[in-house]
């Protein structure tokens, strides 16, 4: 069975090289993301030098914790890479993201970056998206409306809870509506409803964002380029 903690911190070493000093980064979240953050901060302390915008809280406490600075979209307009994990991707670069609860500051970052790299191990890479439930962000005032407007679409909406059982609210101050779709036969069709769909505030596809991706693989990591065949 592969191990896919080493595989998440070799495609997080692997993007190290995409790292240029001076750059303004965005900074993902979740577990790979932290991989990431991790090892910049190892970079800062020898003297690289960057600025970041973290995409949650979690990201901005560790960010700190490893002595990165970081900076807001008051101080920056762009950013030169945004470095983030994804819950699937399929062979188009196509993303499901949102596992991590962070996927609207996510989808801002991404949208502001002029590269986009998405790391993850071997187990997220699908030939069609939709295995992973994907995450709906709605405002809360009337999710239940939301859900059942959703259910339209042949899924059964689950709110996501948090721990102790109550509501998760991302940063933002929203809730999370996990759709298990099962595959999605048309990822932007799917994406137009729902960037139709009074209360919904963000969606966890990603469909032209990603520029590379990186797979770790047992002890290699695979480069895939937009527009470029994998392995080649």
């Amino acid at each position: 069975m592969a191990d896919l903690e080493k595989e998440k911190e070799s495609a997080a070493r692997k993007s190290l090289e995409w790292v240029r000093d001076g750059m303004v980064l965005g900074l993902g979240t979740g577990s790979t993301a932290a991989y990431v953050i991790r090892l910049l901060g190892l970079r800062v302390r020898e003297g690289l030098r960057i600025r970041a915008v973290p995409t949650s809280a979690s990201t901005e406490a560790l960010a700190r914790a490893e002595g990165i600075p970081l900076v807001t979209f008051a101080d920056v307009k762009e950013l030169d890479v945004a470095i983030d994990g994804a819950d699937e991707v399929d062979p188009s670069l196509r993303l499901i993201k949102g596992g991590g609860g962070a996927l609207l500051r996510e989808k801002i970052v991404a949208a502001a970056a002029r590269q986009v790299l998405i790391l993850t191990d071997s187990s997220k890479p699908r030939e069609s998206l939709g295995r992973f439930p994907l995450p709906v962000e709605v405002v809360r005032f009337g999710w239940e409306l939301v859900a059942e407007r959703l259910s339209r679409l042949g899924v059964t909406p689950r709110l996501r809870r948090g721990r102790e059982g109550t509501p998760f609210v991302t940063d933002e101050g929203h809730y999370l509506l996990d759709c298990p779709f099962g595959t999605i036969a048309d990822p932007e069709a799917l994406a137009r409803t729902l960037d139709a769909m009074p209360g919904v505030v963000e969606h966890g596809l990603f469909l032209d964002l990603a520029d590379v991706v990186l797979v770790g693989r047992g002890e290699s990591v695979e480069v895939r380029e937009r527009g470029r065949e994998p392995g080649r």
